[in-house]
């Protein structure tokens, strides 16, 4: 493949990336292709390239409000996302407040073998909402769109499309819903005095005024619009616009957080509709030479119309007897459906590669396709990961290591007495019975929390739903089939349910216990501010089934509960005795180090509350990010942690065993200066404490401009200090990202931790179509760490 990158500017010989200097040169007296619009705020563009080389001039210019230093980091991928070319425009080093820097450019090109959808990906450093720069680009691809896509918001997602050109005209084009739309545009420049709406046969539909200020908004009816792109007509292109159903939306809209738009009309091409069309983008798969591959595909139909789609196979080389499961497949408007490339592995370290080609048949123009590669061999997860395992763009797991698993992945793994996996997928609880990953077989019931759990006969329970009502979910068998037992008291909105589950020496002899938040305050100046009641609930088994006893309340001022990553053990037993690790929220004015978190001990068999004991404070106060965490040991004692947002936890222990309320070790940091939230806590079987959470790095490779989220792991032998932490996994991006992490421990000792990477970058996650959670063992107390396979799992 050849490249060639070109930076121009004043500064050109200081903003030439290292990367740049051996690549050829652009043709002499060639002219830099005009760019004619510039917009604020990250994300990219997808551009449907015929054969031949396309080119892309990128453009960037620092509006140096903050101070910064922000780095433009441009991926080009192809359609089957690999990446193609990968390229930065620094920092113009400009002093904060000094208004706009000058423009830097960087082109970017790759050969086209075959048509498809190629993607532009663009982020900033230190400024995950693009309010630092503006940017664009010239191409020599006629049909492209972008999609404006910042890092998340804790709120209601937005797109705003920024523009900043106010010395020409531009357009915003655009799929106007079918429903009633608002258009509001802010920051117009002083010259303009009106807007223009066109739609897509060209016709003038609406002349907006603009009012005092630089404002302008208009609402459009409900009508039919037709496929084409509307305009909106700018005689400025200095604006902040706002459209409903294209950069904010409803659950009505049809195309629901897809941001896309051009300044030119002619560009659009109909990604809307055939968004996902056929995923993963790319497929690896190792195995035994000579045996039967299958990779799996999901072609999709994103339209509200029914789709035909076609479907072959291309090969880049010489072809070889792959087979496909279908030529084309039929699907209503939001359907999707499985199809197989099957074929068999070729000699060891040897690969056959081709691809799977989806065309509509309404759309014949419209046309991409994916990539499958078979290598004859094991694969590389099968052996010990290299820690930290470092993600690259577009690369994870499968491509990285050929990782693909044969059991689910919706969520944690956890094991009964016998070792058999449980994990909740589809709305069921699914095991490895019969030879085979099953489901519960009765789907009268929906599961509601991804934790399963078991007594000390080997009964399986998990949290649900039946007839909208929480229940508690228990099966004799395994988990073949499930009965409900209604949860007592009227299910109210803004309850959330915690359930015991193992967590290395906790086995109930009966249905384990069950946490309920309700929230019942909440502080509008202060979003992390919560108020719930707190009660434990205890079932236990009668000739009748399972019953519950009166709930009893722990606390009327709990700051709640945060499960999504992490998913932290909030309450063990042993024997008669029940644990609860519970934070509270705090008065404002009260000056506290943290979130203030209780241990309390209830006796089942004297029906008595102990009174709560505080263990440590965990920073920052009012925060339901920190949510505790506790687990016990073999002798008993209880291990609990303060949970942090960005700070390190704190760990304190019982002096007792198995009870609360005869005093604790003095809560100490797990390390120092260790920016940590989101708890995963187990015990092993010699007691040693295991520890898994999200930890902020800053200004370290590979993203030494900016601070980026890794996934990390801790050890605590018994009766030892923390171990110095180990980071197990680093993002393929910078800026804020996520886990989804939970932490498992098997009735053997092993650990397993199961993860799903979030990007703050709306446009790489909504890339990708479904979860990417995989599922990481240790077997040796986090020692070394692997890839889990099938066999890793079943007993």
């Amino acid at each position: 493949m050849t490249l060639t990158i070109r930076c121009l500017s004043a500064f050109a010989a200081l903003l030439v990336p290292l990367c740049c200097l051996a690549q050829d040169a652009p043709p002499a007296g060639e002219e830099p292709a005009p760019i004619d619009f510039s917009i604020g705020g990250c994300g990219g563009a997808y551009f449907l390239a015929e054969p031949g080389e396309l080119t892309i001039e990128l453009e960037k210019r620092d509006r140096n409000r903050r101070g910064v230093p922000a780095e433009l980091r441009a991926i080009l991928v192809g359609p089957d996302r690999t990446v193609l070319q990968e390229v930065s425009i620094p920092d113009d080093g400009q002093p904060a407040r000094s208004g706009m820097g000058p423009a830097q450019r960087v082109r970017l090109s790759a050969p086209v073998a075959r048509k498809g959808v190629y993607a532009l990906n663009i982020t900033v450093s230190q400024d995950r909402y693009g309010d630092e720069i503006l940017w664009g680009f010239a191409t020599n691809c006629p049909k492209y769109l972008i999609e404006t896509s910042r890092g998340h918001r804790d709120q209601r997602r937005e797109e705003p499309i920024v523009l900043g050109r106010p010395d020409q005209p531009g357009d915003v084009c655009f799929l106007p819903r079918r429903g009633e739309f608002a258009v509001q545009v802010t920051g117009l420049a002083e010259s303009v005095k009106d807007l223009s709406v066109y739609d897509g046969q060209g016709r003038l539909v609406q002349t907006i005024a603009v009012e005092s200020g630089g404002q302008a908004s208009r609402t459009f009816p409900a009508g039919e619009r037709g496929a084409a792109a509307w305009r909106l007509h700018l005689p400025a292109a200095q604006a902040i616009i706002q459209i409903d159903g294209v950069t904010r939306w409803d659950e009505r809209d049809a195309y629901l957080n897809l941001p896309y738009w051009s300044p030119k009309a002619e560009s659009f091409f109909p990604w809307h509709d055939y968004r996902w069309i056929v995923t993963p983008y790319s497929r690896t798969l190792y195995g035994e030479p000579g045996r039967q591959a299958a990779a799996r595909f999901e072609v999709h139909n994103n339209s509200e119309q029914k789709r035909t789609i076609d479907l072959a196979l291309e090969f880049p080389g010489a072809s070889w007897p792959a087979r496909l499961s279908a030529q084309q497949v039929e699907l209503r408007a939001n359907q999707s459906r499985e199809v197989t490339v099957e074929g068999e592995f070729p000699a060891a370290g040897e690969s056959l590669v081709c691809h799977v080609r989806a065309t509509p048949r309404e759309n014949p123009e419209f046309s991409t396709y994916s990539t499958v590669t078979l290598i004859g061999g094991e694969p590389p997860a099968s052996r010990p990961l290299e820690i930290p395992l470092v993600l690259k763009p577009y690369r994870h797991e499968n491509e990285q290591f050929g990782y693909a698993p044969g059991y689910p992945l919706d969520g944690a793994m956890y094991f009964d007495p016998e070792n058999r996996p449980y994990i909740v997928g589809d709305d069921r609880v699914i095991t490895w019975r019969d030879g085979g990953w099953k489901g519960s077989e009765d789907r009268a019931f929906s599961v509601a929390s991804t934790k399963v759990a078991f007594d000390r006969e080997g009964r399986v329970y998990a949290l649900g739903r039946a007839d909208r009502r929480p229940t508690l979910l228990y099966s004799a068998d395994a988990g073949r089939t499930f009965s409900a037992a209604v949860l007592p008291g009227e299910p109210r909105r803004g309850q959330s349910f915690d359930i015991e589950q193992f967590s290395g020496h906790n086995i109930p002899d009966g249905p384990p216990p069950i946490l309920r938040y309700t929230q019942t305050a909440s502080d509008p100046k202060r979003i992390w501010r919560r108020f719930n009641d707190l009660e434990l609930l205890l079932p236990k088994w009668t000739d009748g089934g399972v019953e519950f006893a009166e709930p009893v309340l722990i606390s009327n001022k709990c700051i709640g509960l945060s499960l999504h990553s992490g998913a932290p053990s909030t309450v063990v037993s042993r024997g008669a005795k029940v644990h609860v690790v519970f934070a509270e929220a705090t008065e404002p004015e009260e000056k506290v180090p943290g979130v203030p978190t209780y241990v309390v001990t209830y006796d089942r068999q004297a029906g008595k509350l102990g009174k709560p004991a505080l263990v440590g404070y965990g920073a920052p106060p009012n925060d339901i990010h920190n949510t505790p965490s506790i687990t016990i040991d073999s002798r008993g004692y209880l291990h609990a942690l303060a949970g942090t947002h960005g700070r390190p936890f704190q760990y304190a222990r019982s002096l007792e065993s198995n009870d609360a309320g005869r005093g604790w070790t003095e809560a100490v940091p797990v390390g120092e200066d260790l920016e940590q939230t989101y708890i995963g806590l187990v015990c092993g079987p010699d007691d040693s404490l295991h520890l898994t959470y999200r930890l902020w790095q800053r200004n370290k490779e590979p993203f030494p401009l900016s601070h980026y989220a890794t996934l990390a792991y801790q050890r605590k032998p018994a009766d030892t200090p923390w171990e110095s932490p180990r980071v197990l996994i680093v993002p393929p991006f910078s800026e804020y990202s996520v886990f989804y992490h939970r932490l498992t421990i098997d009735r053997r000792g092993r650990l397993f931790l199961s993860y799903d990477y979030w990007s703050t970058y709306w446009f790489y996650r909504t890339d990708h179509r479904g979860n990417r959670r995989a599922l990481m063992m240790s077997p040796d107390g986090g020692q070394t760490w692997k890839l889990a396979e099938n066999r890793d799992l079943i007993p």
